[in-house]
């Protein structure tokens, strides 16, 4: 379904409703889970690293802010242009709306 981006929706929030999308990261999110619980090791590697990611994201948010605030006119530019683009794709590449198996 055709439709620019209103109000909160952004381009990033599309393309993950997007079925192709959508399928995929639950599948890789799936193989992740089942190699976390085959494998004891790894899941300790993993939370580790799972940790570092969530520790790194809010600092890196947090030091972000201000600068996101002054930017916002320019963000929700480029997210309507980038909105747009993905109409037309959406259009002309009907698999798109397709789960991966498909």
């Amino acid at each position: 379904p055709m439709s620019i981006c209103h109000g909160q929706e952004n381009v990033l929030q599309r393309v993950l409703q997007l079925p192709v999308v959508s399928s995929t990261c639950e599948t890789l999110q799936r193989k992740y889970s089942s190699t976390k619980e085959s494998h004891p090791l790894m899941a300790s590697v993993c939370e580790v690293y799972e940790r570092g990611v969530q520790g790194a994201g809010a600092l890196a948010m947090w030091g972000m802010e201000p600068v996101v605030r002054r930017l916002e006119p320019q963000f929700a530019v480029a997210n309507n242009l980038a909105c747009r683009g993905l109409d037309h794709l959406e259009e002309k590449i009907p698999a798109l709306q397709y789960p991966v198996d498909k």
